[in-house]
């Protein structure tokens, strides 16, 4: 493409501080160095995970940032040593990689890259130390290597999913994250069979994915678990067929579950990062053959007890980071599935933007409105 090698300037969704509306700003983005890619952004949507790093109430701030990190978007131009990627190839960001030559990576069980796994407090390009972006020559901060709210980002090669051009960028950019976390939660490590009863604790986006998978493994029964009695009705869309709160209940959910269920759940899938909900996932499940997955992030701090005996009495409790998807391996095989109708991703696609109301799509995420927004970048 004509403008490779050169600076480009575009429109991008600048935080310059915590919690304060994002400013659509004109950027400067460098070419991609060594092992980098140039990408142009066609949609992206917002995460949880976005808010909460803009909040920045629990962690580093890290300003002025492009934040953005669930997208879909078209090669504009390729660093050296890049021979996967090419100008034009159709591709998804990733906030985690896959370098293809660390342990993890020649690891079948593994998808922790040493080298590209999440940082959150990184604000530059991993090769340099430096940051692609720039406003009148002073850096703008990235985020977790990715910084989709951007026309054009710059991103390591091992942080993209090339995948096929005929598949819709406006549906299947919700897969660089949070619905594949919870769908590889399901189908990679939950592993429920056919006919099994499934509990999901958590029915934000990240929980339905783990339910979408739950409805695709067969399971005959999925209850969802959720303080918000709302859910419930979008949740049937999903495969629900139960719905518990907890909260209309005097005695523990777990308890409530397994008498529901004579004696417990085959699989449980934890997505809201609470203690409680995490001990409920586990303590719920059937003894002999039970699994719970842990997918939801909880307080760096936080710790919870349960009884060794649940252990011994041969229930299974997992975690899991991306659903066990390794980036450029799987991801592929995720938007094949999509392709052959099989994973329905419109029901996640509640509301639609342009990129100039981005902050429409943060008022729609606080007020649990959306499930995914998804922005378009050409208005």
């Amino acid at each position: 493409m004509a403008t490779a090698g050169k600076v480009i300037k575009c429109k991008a969704a600048v935080a310059w501080e915590a919690g304060k509306p994002l400013s659509i700003e004109e950027v400067e983005v460098a070419p991609p160095q060594a092992m980098e890619v140039r990408v142009k952004i066609l949609f992206t949507a917002l995460c949880h995970t976005d808010v909460y790093f803009w909040e920045a109430k629990g962690q580093t701030p890290v300003f002025p940032r492009i934040l953005g990190h669930e997208a879909g978007g078209i090669v504009e131009s390729v660093g050296e040593g890049v021979t996967e990627l090419a100008p034009g190839d159709h591709v998804l960001p990733v906030f985690t990689g896959e370098c293809k030559e660390c342990a993890h990576c020649k690891s079948e069980e593994s998808n922790m890259c040493d080298l590209l796994r999440i940082n959150v407090d990184r604000g530059v390009m991993i090769g340099d130390g430096q940051s692609r972006f720039t406003i009148n020559g002073k850096p703008i901060f990235h985020f977790v290597g990715t910084s989709t709210f951007s026309e054009y980002t710059v991103i390591h090669v091992g942080c993209l999913a090339k995948i096929n051009p005929e598949a819709p960028l406006d549906k299947v950019c919700i897969l660089s994250c949070g619905i594949s976390t919870g769908l590889g939660a399901t189908l990679n490590v939950a592993k429920p069979t056919k006919g099994s009863t499934v509990a999901i604790f958590g029915l934000g986006a990240v929980g339905l994915a783990a339910m979408e998978g739950a409805r695709l493994s067969g399971a005959s029964r999925i209850i969802g678990v959720d303080l918000n009695p709302a859910k419930y009705e979008q949740a049937k869309k999903f495969g629900c067929t139960d719905f518990v709160n907890p909260k209309n209940y005097s005695k523990p959910v777990q308890e409530v579950l397994a008498e529901m269920t004579n004696g417990g759940v085959d699989r449980a899938v934890e997505c809201t990062g609470h203690i409680d909900a995490m001990i409920s996932a586990f303590e719920c499940v059937h003894d002999g053959w039970g699994v719970a997955v842990l997918v939801g992030v909880p307080h760096k701090d936080a710790v919870f007890k349960t009884y060794p005996i649940n252990f011994l009495s041969e229930r299974t409790l997992k975690g899991t980071f991306f659903g066990n998807y390794k980036p450029r391996t799987d991801l592929p095989n995720v938007v094949e599935m999509y392709m052959r109708k099989e994973l329905e991703l419109e029901k996640f696609i509640t509301h639609s933007v342009p990129f100039s109301q981005i902050n429409k799509a943060f008022d729609l995420m606080l007020s649990g409105q959306s499930l995914r927004c998804i922005m378009r970048m050409e208005e």
